[in-house]
Parts: structure tokens; C-alpha cells; sequence
């Protein structure tokens, strides 16, 4: 979609600020997010995509004015509402309106076998790929209203295959309807001239990983 989350090349945003010494978290309550999104995501209710594409939902003017985990916590909170899991009014007064379900829980002792047996997005399926590396390609120039990961600022521009990274979930169409719709993903190389204009280096390159749906041949 062509949401203000999609930052990428905008104008008027200023500098990248780089924190010398950034802590991992500014506050407890980032951890908290962190440690809830984990907890959450035990029940299998929702994919990675499809939480990326609930925190892209946000207001425009409440994303630019919110940090990087208020708005994970606003992608939880639709979710989980989204998904049955709690009620609006539950979230807003912080009390249950029923007893527990019998949804399991990730207790402590648990944390770390389930990270390392998150599911992955790379798939084994056989997919013949649509082209390969040294190819020049075009890229589509879409404007999908839900969730893509083709940006903006790279549509409708001319790149070449660097590599192949294999099959993989398609995450447009994963964030959407669940469907995986297997395909290769591909490093694609951009001259920085063709994405930004003349004014950019000569010697600068973008490089992106994009799918088979976002790509024809040049």
C-alpha cells in the first residue's frame, strides 16, 4: 500500500540521527512490547507479514508522530483484536471480560525453543525462476492498497539480477490471504542515477530483494 510507512526517498524528513552507543531498548516498556509480540505469536493466529502489514495501518500523522515500538504495539493490538484473542474494550480498561480459553500460553522456560523452531520463509518447493542473475529486469510499477514489499521509490525502474536467493513465502500475498504462493527472491542492482536522478554518484548502487511478482525481464 502507499502508506507513510513507506519512507523510503521521501523528502523534508531530515537527517539520519545515528545514537552513539544505542541501548537495545530506550525504555522497559519497549522490552515489554518485544517479550508481549513473542508471547503472541505462540497461538499461529497471524504471520509476520500480516503483522507488518497491521502496523502500516497506523494513522499518518500517529505513525510519523510515534517510535519504532509504539507501533508494533499498535500492530498487536489490532491483531489480537482482529483474531478473537481480546475485545477493544478489554484493551482499553486492561480488564478480561471472560475467563481465560484453554489458548496456550509461552511461559519462561519455553522462550527459547520456541524462537528456534519459528517458522522460516524459505521454502523447499520446486519452482522454476523467472529469470537469473546478470539479467536486467524492469520492475512493476503497482500500487497494491494492501500490504507490498516492492517500495515506492523503486517502481517502474530498470535493475539487474545480482543473485538468487531461492525459494521463498511471497510476503504480499502471505500479509493479505495467508496464501504462501512460493516463488523465487532475487538481490536486484540499482544504479542509485536510475532510482534518484542525475544528481546522484555514478558509483553508488541500491540493492533489494524482490520476488518474481515484481519483476519482468527488461
Amino acid at each position: 500500500m502507499n502508506g507513510v510507512h513507506d519512507l523510503g526517498g521521501m523528502h523534508g524528513m531530515g537527517p539520519v540521527e545515528i545514537e552513539r552507543n544505542e541501548p537495545v531498548f530506550h525504555s522497559e516498556w519497549e522490552a515489554r512490547v518485544l517479550a508481549l509480540q513473542l508471547a503472541c505469536g505462540v497461538h499461529r493466529r497471524w504471520n509476520i507479514d500480516m503483522g507488518r502489514y497491521a502496523r502500516e495501518q497506523m494513522p499518518p500523522a500517529e505513525y510519523l508522530g510515534t517510535t519504532y515500538y509504539e507501533h508494533w504495539l499498535f500492530g498487536l493490538e489490532k491483531l489480537l483484536v482482529e483474531q478473537g484473542l481480546v475485545t477493544a474494550k478489554e484493551l482499553e480498561t486492561g480488564r478480561a471480560e471472560s475467563k481465560a480459553g484453554t489458548a496456550s500460553a509461552l511461559r519462561v522456560p519455553d522462550v527459547a525453543n520456541f524462537l528456534r523452531n519459528r517458522r522460516h520463509a524459505r521454502l523447499d518447493d520446486e519452482v522454476r525462476p523467472k529469470v537469473k542473475p546478470g539479467d536486467r529486469v524492469l520492475t512493476h510499477n503497482d500500487h497494491p492498497i494492501g500490504h507490498t514489499r516492492l517500495p515506492r521509490y523503486a517502481r517502474g525502474k530498470r535493475g539487474v539480477i545480482d543473485r538468487d536467493h531461492g525459494v521463498f513465502i511471497f510476503a504480499d500475498t502471505n500479509a493479505m490471504s495467508r496464501d504462501q504462493k512460493p516463488q523465487h527472491c532475487y538481490s536486484v542492482r540499482f544504479a542509485a542515477r536510475e532510482l534518484w536522478g542525475s544528481r546522484a554518484s555514478a558509483r553508488d548502487s541500491v540493492y533489494l530483494d524482490l520476488w518474481d511478482d515484481h519483476l519482468d525481464p527488461a
